[in-house]
């Protein structure tokens, strides 16, 4: 089953306007997500403005259909987090649930959670 990466876009972290680079740090996790996501088998990415956790940005959310839902945050846009998340939501993907055990979550991964949800009820 697939499971989608849905990137918050507009994320900026709080030293931003400093660092003003013409690109949020949404953008640029954005670029690093879907590159480490390219071939990855049941994951796919989309990006989406505002996922409103302004104050944990780098935001993003790991959801598949009929499992449970996670929004994680407060990343700094590295390689390394946009490795992690693409490799917590490849598990994500394989897991009937979506419940991943602690020990196999990517180390850059931990600490990062924000919000769990419950699968959507079916139409049944």
């Amino acid at each position: 089953m697939t499971t989608l990466i849905t990137i918050c876009d507009t994320c900026k972290r709080d030293d931003w306007e400093a660092r003003a680079s013409g690109e949020t740090d949404g953008e640029t996790f954005a670029a690093l997500i879907e590159a480490a996501a390219d071939g990855v088998d049941g994951v796919r990415t989309r990006r989406h403005s505002c996922l409103m956790g302004c104050t944990r940005g780098c935001n993003v959310a790991i959801q598949g259909a009929g499992k449970l839902n996670y929004t994680v945050g407060e990343f700094e846009p590295s390689e390394e987090a946009a490795e992690a998340v693409v490799g917590y939501a490849a598990l994500h993907a394989q897991s009937d649930t979506g419940q991943v055990p602690y020990k196999q979550w990517p180390q850059a991964i931990k600490g990062h959670f924000v919000t769990r949800h419950p699968p959507l009820p079916s139409d049944d």
